[in-house]
């Protein structure tokens, strides 16, 4: 699948991006994932300094997903500092693997 938008900004996300990393959750209401996935993301936000957590309603933001060719929630991005996407997960992420993918994006 190749996703054309490469970079998202404020007005994309609808909040101020982090200094270092934002971390993007696509979510919907009733998904039960997405609750575990909000945990685990603001979490690893709170232990990096500079880096932020942004939640998404899918439903509220459909020309948005339509956009980001999302499929299911959740689905998280991870941006650097310029709001370019360094990395796109579907699914309850694991807690290493954010770290891991938030250690790209900072460098």
């Amino acid at each position: 699948m190749s996703v054309a938008v490469e970079r998202l900004g404020a007005e994309d996300i609808g909040a101020e991006p982090g200094a270092r990393a934002t971390l993007v959750q696509i979510s919907s209401a009733f998904c039960q994932p997405c609750r575990a996935t909000r945990r685990i993301l603001e979490e690893v936000a709170a232990m990096v300094e500079g880096v932020t957590h942004v939640e998404i309603d899918a439903e509220s933001h459909l020309d948005l997903v339509r956009r980001l060719e999302i499929r299911g929630t959740p689905t998280v991005f991870v941006l650097d500092a310029s709001g370019r996407i360094v990395r796109r997960a579907q699914g309850q992420p694991r807690k290493a693997d954010v770290i891991a993918a938030l250690g790209r994006a900072v460098l």
